[in-house]
């Protein structure tokens, strides 16, 4: 199905299915429908038209709907010149060969669709692999719909045992590939471990963004830091964990890191993958649960995030509950959502709104084992500067004649180190201790 959309995308036309099951609260199905609208979107492809189905049962074994449901969705497929159809419910591999054979057409589900956009954003080694992997392991059970030649039988020789078919050739392949995208991604986790590492032993506090796709995870971001990432109006336009450093309004430094969007139904082998990019989630010291307050089904988006979390080993994380885009919200609304979360924080990114009270927030729970002070290093033990940078955070350094003045945040576990060079103005000046009066000997 992949070189199927890669190979059609710009004259792709797709049908889409919604399903409302007996185990769903009323109007779900019809709101989980206008998601996979939205995702379907995002890659490109044209909709002729989107529909939703109710299940008495929870599903049927053949094509998770009725036979005849299924039959005239196809018929309507064909009527509007769709090249695709597409459930938002996953599909085992088996009804999803029944449905293709059926009809025609390609038939995937929402798991596929969600795989394809995040192939489509994947920038970074890192993430290009957990995609591929995701992939692999998605189209393992599914060959069969992607080749004609599978009942072909291979002979001896480098091409494969005697009487091995084409199909059994193909899943050795792809088990092959698998094993070698999991040695790479070794490779690259490690590498973002050592990396890991390095920060945590630097005496900075750290935090995580999380929350639903398109929330404005990537805006704060660059709203806090100054910083430039990619901050776009689409679903999962980063997939890829990226930190910057904010100095907090009494001086600290907080490593603030963006994280991939959650979605309801994420695919779980997707959580699986990216497992090593959120574990910047589960190491951060708090998370900031971002919320888009405007979006009609927040409540859904605020506790599929919770899920994921959870899911993830970070349930336990301290959270602050930040809900954004209050410009957009009317005053009802506002009031209805402070009063269904009292500790919750409202801001706008857009407008700065509450972000001063983030911040104050923030600081509260960077909580670290540093304290501040301004030292008075003379120049015969200049060796201590460069000491002080690797157990703490110099905000400002200032040559003198008798020394180096530096002011910062240090690590209280090495104060032994730089108690004896403290500052003191004259005016704190601590009294000086008598001197001991010479007694002669006898």
């Amino acid at each position: 199905m992949a070189d199927f959309i890669a190979a059609q995308k710009p004259t792709t036309r797709a049908l889409l299915v919604g399903v409302q099951t007996p185990d769903m609260k009323p109007g779900e199905g019809a709101e989980l429908l206008t998601e996979l609208i939205e995702l379907v979107e995002n890659l490109g492809i044209a909709i002729t038209r989107s529909t939703l189905v109710s299940l008495r049962d929870r599903q049927q074994p053949k094509f998770l709907i009725g036979s005849g449901k299924a039959a005239e969705l196809i018929a309507l497929a064909k009527a509007d010149g769709a090249d695709v159809i597409v459930l938002d419910e996953e599909l085992s591999p088996a009804q999803q060969r029944n449905w293709e054979e059926e009809s025609g057409l390609a038939v995937i589900d929402r798991q596929e669709v969600i795989l394809e956009i995040f192939a489509d954003r994947a920038q970074t080694r890192e993430a290009v692999l957990q995609v591929a992997l995701a992939r692999m392991e998605y189209s393992l059970p599914r060959l069969t719909r992607a080749w004609s030649h599978l009942s072909r039988q291979r002979g001896k020789g480098a091409m494969g045992g005697e009487g091995e078919t084409q199909l059994e050739q193909d899943r050795r392949l792809v088990r092959n590939r698998i094993a070698h995208l999991k040695e790479e991604l070794a490779a690259v986790i490690s590498q973002r471990a050592t990396q890991r590492r390095k920060r945590q032993r630097t005496p900075v506090p750290g935090t995580a963004i999380v929350g639903y796709t398109n929330s404005g995870k990537s805006t704060l971001l660059n709203k806090l830091t100054g910083a430039s990432v990619l901050a776009a109006d689409k679903l999962f336009a980063t997939l890829d964990p990226t930190t910057r450093q904010l100095v907090l309004p009494d001086g600290r430094t907080l490593l603030l890191t963006d994280t991939v969007g959650f979605i309801r139904r994420l695919p779980h082998r997707l959580v699986e993958a990216f497992k090593a990019t959120l574990e910047e989630v589960v190491v951060a010291d708090f998370l900031i649960h971002l919320l888009d307050a405007a979006n009609p089904n927040v409540d859904e988006h605020h506790a599929t995030t919770l899920a994921v979390l959870g899911e993830l080993g970070a349930a336990d994380r301290p959270t602050l509950t930040v809900f954004n885009k209050i410009d957009l919200l009317d005053a009802r609304t506002l009031a209805r959502l402070r009063a269904q979360h009292p500790d919750a924080l409202f801001i706008s990114v857009h407008t700065s709104a509450g972000l001063d009270v983030l911040l104050r927030h923030c600081e509260g729970l960077a909580t670290d084992d540093t304290e501040a002070a301004e030292l008075h290093i003379p120049h015969d033990r200049y060796d201590l500067v460069s000491k002080l940078r690797s157990i703490g955070h110099v905000r400002k350094q200032e040559s003198l004649d008798d020394g180096v003045r530096i002011t910062g945040r240090f690590r209280r576990k090495f104060s032994a180190l730089y108690t004896p060079f403290i500052f003191h103005s004259p005016a704190k000046k601590p009294p000086a201790k008598p001197r001991a009066t010479k007694t002669g000997r006898k």
